[in-house]
């Protein structure tokens, strides 16, 4: 009967304690205010794009966007395909600076697109809903059949999809090297996997020597501790094997490349940087554009991992908004690595 009282007791205060912690844990939640956070509209259209309004009158050319056609690949054949969100937002700060968008693939017609509803933006879900978007979706143009020389740049978007079939791929080097001659080539994320194995016409790798990044060593196994057996490479290692100058920011934060007419973005945070440096390296002034609150809370991040706390709530304080979402992320990738102090900073940074 001892026995019994003592088990009771020990499951009584067990009882009691994970209680007042998930107590604790619904209170915490409900200070960080996260029910009340703006949320993107899943019924915008061009119209609402408000940069869009800004957009030139003037026909700059056309551009062309190069997705994967992998829906699946590696061992396991683990889901693939490209981002959606990496080609919609480079689609209309294209457009907005006067050229037309093409979409190309290995396969041609509708390749396998990733959406993932927690990142997805107005400029995302309008995507989804412009008509002729999706009709150039729906029937992309196989890269066989590809006249680069109608194009001012190729743009690569990134997706899993990139690293299983645009490296090493003919047609790929036909277009890099047709327009890299004279325009200028672009990739984020995973797509600068693209240019792996380009050569030149002198024989060298397109990338020997050149400053350029993509999805890091770092970002992939963090996500992945299996990504070498997956994709059967690191985008890093072969950038830097064929002699790139690759150039490697914070995990998860927009780092964007420019070495002349050659731009690579380091992840999906990139996305609107690397199409904007695009329009620049091509002549253009781009369009003026509000920031959105994950590309303004990109830079408080990148304020913090540069110069700590004090400087970030420093910046903050001046922000007209921020999304609260992506810095909890960076606290929970924080924590995830046992960087305490960073996880306990990034929730106050949050929290304003």
């Amino acid at each position: 009967m001892a026995m019994l009282k003592t088990l009771l007791r020990v499951g009584a205060w067990l009882g009691a304690t994970l209680v007042l912690l998930a107590a604790g844990a619904y209170l915490y939640y409900r200070s960080l205010g996260l029910d009340q956070l703006p949320k993107a509209n899943p019924q915008a259209t061009v119209a609402d794009l408000a940069f869009l309004h800004n957009a030139t009158t003037q026909k700059r050319g056309r551009i062309l966007a190069v997705v994967s056609s992998t829906g699946r690949g590696g061992p396991g054949m683990k889901r693939a395909g490209y981002e959606l969100t990496e080609l919609a937002r480079a689609y209309y700060v294209f457009q907005a600076n006067g050229y037309e968008v093409d979409i190309a693939s290995p396969k041609g017609g509708k390749p396998p697109e990733r959406i993932d509803l927690d990142d997805m933006g107005d400029a995302d879900y309008a995507f989804l809903n412009d008509a002729g978007a999706q009709r150039k979706v729906a029937d992309s143009t196989a890269l066989a059949r590809v006249d680069a020389s109608r194009y001012a740049a190729v743009y690569f978007v990134g997706g899993k999809g990139a690293m299983h079939d645009l490296p090493d791929h003919p047609d790929v080097a036909r277009i890099v090297n047709d327009i890299a001659a004279r325009g200028v080539v672009g990739a984020v994320c995973h797509g600068p996997a693209a240019l792996l194995g380009v050569k030149r016409a002198d024989g060298k790798a397109l990338l020997a020597g050149r400053r350029m990044t993509g999805f890091t060593n770092e970002e992939e196994l963090f996500l992945m501790k299996d990504a070498r057996t997956r994709f059967g490479f690191l985008l890093e290692e072969r950038a830097v094997a064929e002699g790139a100058r690759f150039v490697a920011g914070p995990k998860y934060i927009d780092n964007t490349i420019v070495d002349g007419r050659l731009v690579t973005g380091q992840n999906a945070w990139s996305t609107w940087s690397v199409a904007e440096a695009m329009v620049a390296a091509l002549g253009h002034r781009p369009v003026a554009r509000e920031r959105t609150a994950e590309e303004i809370s990109v830079r408080l991040l990148a304020t913090y991992y540069r110069d700590g706390l004090d400087a970030a709530r420093a910046e903050q304080a001046a922000l007209p908004r921020f999304d609260k979402m992506l810095v909890l992320m960076h606290s929970v990738v924080a924590a995830m690595q046992w960087r305490a102090a960073d996880a306990v900073n990034l929730q106050r940074l949050a929290n304003g």
